[in-house]
Parts: structure tokens; sequence; C-alpha cells
């Protein structure tokens, strides 16, 4: 492989990507969305097509271009925006009618075999994103206390069998007792939605799924989620050691530090 094409939507997956892709010796070509990516994309990459959402037949041409024969998959689109508030082109609607359900990752199944079958490869993503993976051990200088500690083991139990059963990843506690487990809504909204339940004193557990695809979709945590966490008076958070991604990590582990927050990854 020579080059890297990075299907790019917004945050900044697609920035560490690139990066550590140029720091390999690879040239790097984005296809990134006008209505979700950071156009700064461009100065960090050798070549930059625009797309529309919606416009997926035009992420084909896109790398047939530029002789592009692996990509990875990185960075957030809404997919209510990409098929909803847009009219959906030729691949995109033929995406709709494959996909087993509208679900975020039968969608992005459903695209990955349309890329497979024009000759794209879709690669798996923590080789480019290396920087981020949440390694083995205690983050934080204060570990859990035992409560904290049997919250986590319970979590994890609980939060591996939603995941099983693609319900959501993260589950919190308190003294044993499960208050909110992620749906819909997402992380940053459940936590904030057990710690109102809890009023403070939770414990907050994010797992990948058994079955978790590399290629997209890794679980992860950022200035954001460091936001719900102090909403919800979070006391510990327990993570998936390489196979969760951390962004931010200096500025999410000293905002940690300043709430007491214990961080372990298992």
């Amino acid at each position: 492989m020579e080059t890297l094409g990075i299907v790019a939507g917004s945050g900044r997956l697609p920035f560490v990507a690139a990066a550590e892709a140029r720091a390999q010796g690879l040239r790097v070509v984005a296809v990134a969305v006008r209505e979700e990516t950071d156009p700064q994309l461009a100065e960090q990459v050798d070549a930059i097509h625009w797309i529309h959402v919606g416009q997926l037949g035009a992420v084909i041409r896109s790398l047939r271009d530029e002789r592009v024969t692996e990509v990875v998959l990185l960075g957030k689109v809404e997919i209510t925006r990409l098929f909803s508030r847009a009219r959906p082109d030729l691949l995109a609607a033929k995406i709709l009618l494959k996909a087993r359900d509208l679900r975020g990752d039968s969608l992005l199944e459903a695209l990955v075999e349309a890329l497979a079958a024009e000759g794209i490869r879709v690669l798996e993503t923590p080789r480019f994103l290396g920087p981020l993976l949440v390694p083995a051990g205690q983050l934080t200088r204060r570990g859990p206390t035992a409560r904290e500690q049997q919250d986590i083991v319970l979590g994890r139990e609980i939060a591996r069998q939603i995941a099983a059963l693609r319900i959501g990843q993260t589950v919190v506690l308190k003294h044993g007792t499960v208050l909110a487990v992620e749906s819909v809504e997402g992380t940053d909204a459940a936590i904030r939605r057990g710690g109102e339940l809890g009023r403070g004193g939770v414990v907050v557990v994010k797992v990948s799924r058994p079955d978790q695809d590399l290629r997209f979709d890794l679980p992860t945590v950022g200035p954001e989620t460091l936001s719900a966490l102090r909403e919800a008076s979070a006391t510990a958070l327990a993570l998936d050691a390489g196979r969760t991604l951390l962004l931010d990590r200096d500025r999410f582990v000293a905002g940690a530090e300043e709430l007491d927050l214990a961080v372990v990854a298992d």
C-alpha cells in the first residue's frame, strides 16, 4: 500500500489517522463530507475530494480517480442526515436496500460490502489510531475503591451482554444497582441520566462489543465524556484496554484528576 484513503466525517480521528499514515510513509487521500468534515483536514492530507451528504457514488469515483484501493472510515456522520436530509444517489439507495436495518453499524457494513465490490478494501483502524488507544492499567493516580471495583466487575458483565445485543456499550451503576443502560441516546446522555438517578457517586463502565468490528465504530471517550462525568458526579470510569479510543488524553486525565475520578482500563 502506497496510498491510504480516508473517508472522513467530523471530529479529530481523520486528523490523527492522516498524521500517522504520513509518518508511515504513505500518501493520504481524503474523501470528506462538506456537511460534517473540518475544512482544515485539507491541510493535513496530500489530496482531498469534497462530497455532499448522500453522494456515496462520488466516494467511489474519487477513490478510483486517485487509484486508492485501501481505505479507513473515520469520523462521525449523522446517519439521520445521511439518509433523510439529502437525496441519496444510486449507491446510497442500494446500501439502504441491502442493510439489515437502519442502525449505524448495519449501514456501515453494507457500505463496506459496496466498496469491496468496487475493489476497495476497508482496513481496521487501530493501525492508524495507535496513539489514541487506551492502554491497560490505571490512568489516574487514584484507583477504584473496593466498592467501586465491585460495581466495575458487575458493570462489565452487564455491559458486555447489552453490547452483544447491540443495544449500547455503557452502563452506570451505584452500590450494585444499575441506574442507566446506554441506548440510542449515546454514552454522554446515559451518563447524565444515571448520575441524576443516582444523585452522584456513580460508576461508569464502557466496553466494546464481543464482535467489535475494528474497521469502524470503536468506543470513544474524550472531553465531552468528561463533562458528562462531571455533571453526573461520577467517581470511577472503567474502559476496555486496546479497544477504546481516548481523545485529548492529557486534557482528559488532568480533568479526571481534578474530579478525583478513578479511571482504569482492562
